[in-house]
């Protein structure tokens, strides 16, 4: 009897924990389509669960659409420590880390339009690739891989190359992503102040295959 006392919760919890996720999944797949507005029975539609499982998760639309956004930054935050474990030189952690954003772009779409979305608030998120990108810029400035004076102004102008290079791959699909994004990475980091060869051999790199990773 205590047996079954233990596991029932654990059940509750996973069937609770999967109508959660359904809806937030839903809700990416509404914001990468432009509709961060639809209505929440279409949502739970979507997700296939019932209008009254909505609000035993969530008050509210905005509540959802913000959780689906957190939720991508994680996961992409997630994957770019997993893409650059073992990788001691801050440089090259911060331009594989951008690199590989430029290919997500085209490799992950829906995702990469989840994190389009939320626009210049991006630089400032404290999930994702923001918090990665000033860690990597910090750690280069202490190392003196990188020559910044205010790291924050730095990051300003790295989540603005980051962003609009993803608009760009998306607007213009005739583009090479991988040529773009290593063009785009070596620039910025000519402008962190890496020697502009070093900048060039470091974008030129063999990167983790993205194609593998699910």
């Amino acid at each position: 009897m205590a047996q079954q006392t233990r596991h029932a919760p654990n059940r509750l919890e996973r069937r609770k924990a999967h109508t959660r996720s359904a809806l937030v999944r839903a809700a990416q797949t509404f914001i990468a389509a432009g509709k961060p507005n639809v209505p929440i029975l279409e949502l739970t539609q979507a997700a296939d669960v019932g209008m009254g499982s909505f609000y035993n998760h969530f008050d509210s639309r905005e509540q959802l659409i913000e959780a689906a956004v957190e939720d991508a930054l994680d996961r992409y935050g997630a994957l770019l420590d997993e893409l650059t474990v073992g990788l001691d030189d801050p440089a090259q952690v911060f331009a594989q880390s951008f690199r590989l954003t430029g290919r997500l772009h085209r490799r992950q779409p829906e995702l990469s339009r989840v994190l389009l979305s939320t626009g210049l608030a991006l630089a400032g998120s404290d999930k994702g690739l923001a918090p990665r990108a000033r860690r990597d810029i910090e750690d280069g400035a202490r190392a003196g891989r990188f020559r910044v004076r205010d790291p924050e102004l730095a990051m300003v102008i790295v989540a603005g190359a980051a962003l609009c290079l993803g608009q760009l791959l998306h607007d213009h699909p005739e583009r090479d992503d991988a040529a773009a994004a290593d063009q785009v990475t070596e620039d910025v980091l000519r402008m962190l102040g890496l020697p502009p060869e070093e900048a060039h051999e470091i974008c030129h790199r063999p990167l983790p295959d993205l194609d593998t990773r699910p």
